[in-house]
């Protein structure tokens, strides 16, 4: 995905301000409400002996991921900022990829987790930028968010053996 957060797509500039952290929190919301549709392919296109067992912890994630995107977007209201709230602005933050045709369920397991490695790469990013703007309440926020992706990103690489 493109990301160039400065880009004027359906208003998309004007929801940055100049602001790192309210550029950051956006990208978020947009990673995580993509994650979300993912997840619900996901959810709805598993085949295979771990049908049952894959198909409730997309579900899962896909619930997680939707309170992410709550908690993000208000977080950014919060502080004076506006979060990105339509598709085509999801898609032009992002920085995750579409779920694209078929997967196997070894495949889905797998972009998940580099998906999940991404946003929490980001999200440390994140952490230093609301240190320097003395915001330790989103920088909580994305700590605690940290904690929770590498407990799933560690289950879903133990299903995958790892």
């Amino acid at each position: 995905m493109n990301t160039n957060t400065n880009a004027n797509v359906s208003g998309t500039q004007n929801l940055q301000d100049g602001n790192e952290l309210y550029s950051i929190l956006n990208i978020q919301v947009a990673n995580w409400s993509l994650l979300g549709v993912k997840l619900h392919h996901y959810h709805w296109y598993v085949k295979g002996p771990q049908f049952y067992v894959l198909h409730e912890k997309f579900e899962e994630l896909y619930n997680a991921a939707a309170d992410y995107v709550d908690e993000l977007a208000e977080r950014l209201l919060a502080i004076g900022g506006r979060p990105a709230a339509s598709m085509a602005q999801y898609l032009q933050l992002a920085t995750l990829q579409e779920a694209s045709g078929e997967s196997s369920a070894e495949e889905m397991v797998r972009q998940l987790v580099a998906d999940y490695e991404t946003i929490a790469a980001e999200l440390k990013q994140g952490i230093s930028a609301a240190d320097a703007e003395g915001d330790d309440a989103t920088a909580d926020l994305f700590t605690g968010m940290i904690a929770d992706i590498q407990k799933h990103a560690w289950m879903l690489n133990a299903f995958l053996g790892k």
